[in-house]
């Protein structure tokens, strides 16, 4: 499992860390599910006025997230030292794979 101790200043230096511990193409693609089906849950639970629901979203993100992490991955979600930049590292990377800029 991989040990980071390093602190950054802005996300442009955190991103190449964040890319690194999301090399296993099974752990992105589980990202960008998670991902893609959080957003979708809270568009409609904010639509519907389900806002009881509003922690699913958050299930299905970090769900996918962590079991790509932790059985494909193999190492801790940066979310744990990192979490404003690694939420923002999930939806660049989304964002990336969406595009084709990285490989789904």
């Amino acid at each position: 499992m991989s040990q980071d101790i390093t602190v950054y200043k802005s996300f442009e230096e955190f991103y190449p860390f964040y890319l690194k511990e999301h090399s296993n193409r099974t752990n992105r693609r589980l990202h960008f599910i998670g991902t893609s089906l959080g957003v979708l849950f809270l568009i409609y639970f904010i639509l519907t006025k389900q806002y009881s629901m509003l922690l699913v979203p958050f299930v299905f993100g970090y769900g996918f997230a962590w079991v790509g992490h932790f059985f494909f991955q193999k190492n801790r979600p940066a979310t744990f030292k990192y979490p404003g930049m690694s939420l923002r590292g999930d939806f660049t990377l989304w964002s990336q794979i969406l595009s084709g800029k990285i490989k789904f």
